[in-house]
């Protein structure tokens, strides 16, 4: 039955909300909702959603939260439906204690535009408290001789529900001496008391057996009951009296524990223990029965004004004979400024970008302070020093926003002190703290630590060695500060730059991809690149000069006596009446290096002849170093050596042959060639002689074969005869041939060279144009060399 009361309440507060939603849209400033207590976690409150104008999925991309300033949270956002509900069980009771209308407002705060609404939702009352008695049992004394009528109060039975489902009436056990009335009070109470309907008579019945009962009005109703017992006394007919019926104080909030309130005076005319009087609390709050004590008219506790600014106490008097009376206590607590401002960071950022405009937020803050009047009133301020600047936007929300761009170079981060100072006296303020780093911006491009780089390489340098190395600093931070090296696109002697030298693109460490020859190039000039990584990167260009240091890895290089391509050498003559100092021939030799690489010296090594030739030092000149004489070799073998000056030197040596005589035939007299050697070469010169006139007598016959086909066919054009075709042809072709013969000196054998004939305009084919191979001549056969030459 309780279910189904409470789903009926449920379906009318729906109304209820379609209502208060309807008045909203008309105009109404601030959300309100409805909702019972006592409802499960996830009960639907409204719609925040709709009420804000946007759709569910949004709430989560635009940061729509509930902003809870240190307050249990007890409503949450479902971010799937967009509606508030409850986190939990909701106790109005518990949040509101006897007010009658339970409202909670919170503020729901938009991240992305740092805007805040006020919702305000009211807690409705079920019927689920049972009204209570704090007393287990109620003794009331009453004379015996009390006149009818006499009423005596009765305890008070609390409900923490309002409404109709607070408590509504009482009623008593049925009795032939009492009756129950209520008298109700100023502030709504109703105080049940006890009259006496009947004479009592102590001997009779020395105590009456009651029941007292509180009902509510809710459904179903629900009920508390107490035990009254009344026991008849013998005649006290006085009963106290307080000096007055209300007391009025008013005390400091921070009054210090044991300090005396208040006192009250009840008097009772009676003698003896009938008219000794004691006091006690009656029908007191809880929360009042914690800060305040009754003893000989004493208060003692603690006063917390933010807490509870009112107090009413009702304070019994009561004789030795039973009688008693009642008086109120109204305590009011005055405030003090016993409360520094709050400041509570309701959403900040941490970093912000560097030069951002001005007018960006840094933080949304909101400033309570617990006091009132002047001690409640707070001002929020920040050093003057600083780039930023606080400005009021809902009730006590403040922005932190910047008031001129950021530089993170200059300043990486800020510490903001937030300075809250209330109006009291003396003034209490309080003090927070906001860490913000300056998150960069990619401003600043790569510099380099040089405006131009000058770098130096060995050659002969080994593939893949570094050489050297360029930095450049950003004085960005993160990727905006990672530096990227690379080299600008450009080609040397024809082959890209990229396949000469390389970068380390992190690094910026150099590699030779070859081994240079400074021989090749003594230089080259590219440009270094360094970006960074930021969105858009930024860069910077740096020349870099490479200069290729010479070694010495070239030999010199004799060009005379130049070595015929057989291997042989050349005869130098030097005449038998040459004097000394006579110039018989000179070794010129280069050095492709450079430097002292390339200084040439010259020297000889070895002779035939110790002591008759000499070589000048830096000229390379051979001359006789005294006069020939008859008895000196006719064939004379010199050794010169040519060494340059690097480290270590290289050196080359060639082998002059020098034949001591005033003429060649003398020379080939003395060598005295054979015959044989003639006949020999004859031979083969006759046998090649043969193999041309084949050769023409083909090339006639095909001439030939080509005329007869123009003949027969009358169609062909005539064809020019070859300027070999006849004797004067023959003896054309014979002058285009020649012979070089080649005599040396040394290894007793000279040779004979039939180099490769003209033959232009024949139809030979290149195969049989080969060069002739050299015939080796001994020096037993060379007799009658000069009949030979005589011939051709």
């Amino acid at each position: 039955m309780a279910k189904r009361q409470l789903l009926l309440d449920c379906s009318g507060l729906v109304l209820l909300y379609i209502f208060l939603g309807t008045l909203r849209e008309l105009g109404a400033v601030q959300i309100r909702y409805l909702v019972p207590e006592e409802t499960d976690k996830g009960f639907f409150v409204g719609n925040v959603s709709k009420d804000l104008g946007l759709e569910p999925r949004e709430l989560a991309e635009r940061g729509v939260r509930i902003v809870s300033r240190g307050k249990t949270q007890l409503f949450a956002l479902n971010p799937r439906s967009g509606s508030l509900i409850t986190a939990g069980r909701i106790d109005r009771e518990e949040l509101c204690e006897a007010i009658s209308s339970c409202f909670l407002n919170m503020e729901i705060l938009v991240e992305d535009t740092l805007k805040i609404y006020g919702v305000e939702v009211e807690i409705m009352d079920i019927n689920d408290n049972a009204p209570s008695f704090q007393e287990e049992e109620v003794e009331i004394k009453v004379s015996e001789h009390a006149t009818l009528g006499s009423r005596f109060p009765l305890p008070n039975a609390r409900d923490p529900d309002v409404g109709m489902n607070s408590l509504q009436r009482y009623q008593l056990s049925p009795n032939s001496y009492f009756s129950l009335q209520v008298r109700g009070s100023m502030d709504g109470a109703k105080n049940p008391e006890l009259v006496l309907e009947g004479s009592l008579d102590r001997e009779t019945q020395a105590a009456h057996h009651l029941l007292l009962t509180a009902l509510d009005g809710g459904d179903p109703i629900r009920q508390g009951t107490v035990p009254v017992r009344v026991v008849v006394l013998d005649v006290n007919d006085h009963i106290p009296k307080f000096t007055q019926s209300t007391y009025e104080v008013s005390v400091p909030e921070n009054l210090s524990s044991g300090t005396r309130v208040l006192t009250v005076n009840a008097t009772d005319p009676d003698e003896g223990i009938n008219g000794q009087v004691v006091y006690s609390f009656r029908n007191v709050e809880s929360k009042a029965s914690k800060i305040f004590q009754l003893n000989s008219l004493s208060g003692d506790g603690s006063l917390d004004f933010e807490k509870y600014r009112f107090y009413e106490m009702e304070i019994q008097a009561q004789d030795g004979g039973g009688l008693s009376t009642t008086a109120k206590m109204l305590v009011t607590v005055v405030d003090v400024n016993d409360n520094a401002p709050e400041i509570t960071i309701t959403s900040s950022t941490n970093s912000v970008l560097e030069n951002s405009p001005p007018g960006t937020v840094i933080a949304l803050l909101n400033v309570q302070d617990q006091d009132s009047g002047e001690n409640g009133q707070v001002s929020c301020f920040i050093p003057n020093n600083l780039p930023f600047k606080l400005e009021k936007t809902y009730g006590n929300y403040y922005k932190l926003i910047t008031n001129r761009a950021l530089d993170r170079e200059q300043v990486q981060s800020y510490d903001i002190t937030l300075t809250a100072t209330d109006q009291g006296s003396p003034p209490l303020s309080t003090e927070t703290h906001i860490l913000l780093n300056v998150a960069d911006d990619n401003d600043n491009p790569p510099t380099f630590t040089d405006s131009s780089y000058s770098a130096y390489i060995l050659e002969n340098n080994p593939r893949g060695a570094s050489f050297f190395s360029v930095t450049a600093l950003d004085q960005d931070s993160k990727e905006n500060a990672q530096v990227t090296y690379s080299l600008a696109e450009d080609t040397l002697q024809g082959a890209p730059l990229s396949s000469y030298i390389s970068i380390n693109s992190d690094t910026g460490i150099l590699y030779a991809l070859c081994s240079f020859d400074y021989e090749q190039f003594h230089e080259l000039h590219l440009w270094v690149t360094a970006h960074d990584s930021g969105n858009p990167p930024l860069s910077s260009n740096v020349s870099l000069s490479i200069f290729v240091l010479d070694q010495n890895d070239n030999v010199p290089e004799i060009l005379y006596p130049a070595l015929p391509t057989d291997g042989s050498t050349g005869v130098e003559l030097a005449p038998r009446s040459a004097e000394p100092g006579y110039l018989v021939t000179k070794v010129v030799a280069v050095d492709r290096d450079s430097g002292q690489n390339a200084w040439l010296s010259y020297r000889l090594l070895k002779a035939s002849e110790p002591g008759l030739f000499s070589v000048g030092l830096h000229t390379g000149e051979v001359r006789t170093a005294r006069a020939l004489l008859d008895r000196d070799a006719l064939k004379q073998s010199l050794v010169v050596a040519v060494q340059d000056h690097g480290q270590p030197p290289l050196s080359a040596t060639v082998t002059l042959k020098v034949a001591v005589a005033d003429s060649i035939p003398d020379v080939l007299a003395d060598l005295g060639l054979t015959l044989y050697l003639v006949v020999a070469v004859a031979a083969v010169s006759c046998v090649f002689l043969a193999f041309v006139i084949v050769l023409l007598a083909l090339r006639l016959r095909r001439w030939h074969m080509s005329r007869l086909l123009q003949a027969s066919g009358n169609e062909l054009a005539g064809v020019p005869a070859s300027q070999f075709v006849g004797v004067d042809g023959v003896r054309a072709f014979l002058q285009t041939y020649s012979h070089e013969v080649s005599l040396t000196a040394d290894s007793r054998g000279s040779h004979v060279i039939f180099p490769q004939p003209n033959y232009a305009d024949t139809l030979v084919s290149q195969e049989s144009c080969g060069k002739s191979e050299p015939l080796l001549i001994t020096e037993d056969s060379v007799t009658g060399l000069g009949s030979f030459v005589s011939l051709f």
